[in-house]
């Protein structure tokens, strides 16, 4: 009777797939059933994407929308804080979670970046994570390598592009031959 009892005692959780073999005890659904729901709450693992665009605020709405736009037409996954960060979400945490899905990083150094880098913003702490993994792509747009070397020496010394050598939409060309797999 005792084996009886036990083999009624196992059940499937609402969680488990109908063809899966494992079954639990009743004790065993009570405990698990709380952190199944916090798993829920967060839901499906996050994607990841192959690049993180950095940029200045100052150029959301022009230059880094439009090599956002043509990386993705080039089927490049971006991560891109005007798409990315949903209204009403913590904003440097969102940033930090985008650092930590991406590959690499590529960074659109305009004059506005310069001055925000020298500022302290938030791009500033972005190029930081970034120069910290080594593992970043600049794009220079309106500046030279050595302005860029007079705001922030570790930057300026990367081999990068610029668009006064190509344009905009070759450097995407580029950018997603280097990213494919």
């Amino acid at each position: 009777m005792e084996v009886e009892a036990e083999v009624v005692d196992r059940l499937r959780p609402r969680w488990s797939p109908a063809t899966s073999p494992v079954t639990y005890t009743s004790g065993e659904v009570a405990a698990l059933d709380r952190y199944r729901q916090k798993v829920e709450a967060v839901g499906p693992r996050a994607e990841s994407y192959d690049l993180f665009l950095c940029h200045a605020w100052d150029d959301r709405k022009a230059t880094a929308t439009k090599l956002h736009n043509l990386l993705e037409a080039e089927d490049v996954s971006v991560w891109f804080s005007e798409k990315d960060i949903l209204l009403g979400l913590p904003f440097m945490r969102e940033i930090d979670k985008g650092l930590a899905k991406t590959r690499i990083g590529l960074v659109l150094i305009t004059p506005a970046f310069l001055k925000r880098v020298e500022s302290g913003g938030v791009s500033e702490k972005e190029l930081s994570e970034l120069l910290a993994r080594d593992q970043l792509i600049p794009v220079a747009h309106g500046v030279t390598y050595d302005e860029i070397r007079a705001v922030s020496p570790l930057l300026g010394s990367r081999n990068g592009l610029s668009t006064d050598e190509d344009s905009l939409e070759d450097i995407a060309k580029k950018i997603a031959e280097l990213v494919a797999l």
